[in-house]
């Protein structure tokens, strides 16, 4: 014997490796956010589940979140998700407003609100329109010098 290998054996057939996301069926790393977990001594042990559910979560609030800006860029006629829909999105969903109510998304802008004091009042509609009446007053013209400017006006 001397030794130089293993007796013609080879090597034996490589098997491919599956990743954690591939076999928890997602698309967020599963590898990475175990890596955050323990580098981020949020507890001295981390169990094998805790990535896992921590990046299907992260996942699908991702894709609410993408569905329903895509939904408001698909309103304001754009094929293009920018900043502005995303925060159109968050903020017309009453939950995901609750979740980031703290949030400030840069070029989000703010949403479209006029208070109803502001808006001007609506004329009142009844069952007979009523005549303008005009008085036959003649309008006096403005006076000018220091009757003006001592507010003694006449009505």
């Amino acid at each position: 014997m001397s030794g130089k290998g293993k007796g013609g054996r080879g090597k034996g057939k490589a098997v491919k490796s599956t990743t954690r996301s591939a076999r928890a069926g997602l698309q967020f790393p599963v590898g990475r956010i175990s890596r955050f977990l323990r580098k981020g001594r949020f507890a001295a042990r981390v169990g094998g589940g805790a990535p896992v559910y921590l990046a299907a979560v992260l996942e699908y609030l991702t894709a609410e979140i993408l569905e329903l800006a895509g939904n408001a860029a698909r309103d304001n006629k754009r094929s293009r998700i920018i900043p502005r829909h995303v925060q159109l999105a968050i903020r017309n969903d009453e939950e995901l407003n609750k979740l980031l109510g703290g949030v400030t998304i840069a070029s989000g802008g703010v949403l479209p609100n006029i208070h109803a004091v502001l808006l001007p009042k609506k004329k009142a509609t009844s069952s007979a329109p009523k005549k303008s009446s005009k008085t036959s007053k003649k309008s006096k013209k403005s006076k000018k010098g220091r009757k003006a400017l001592s507010g003694s006006q006449e009505y």
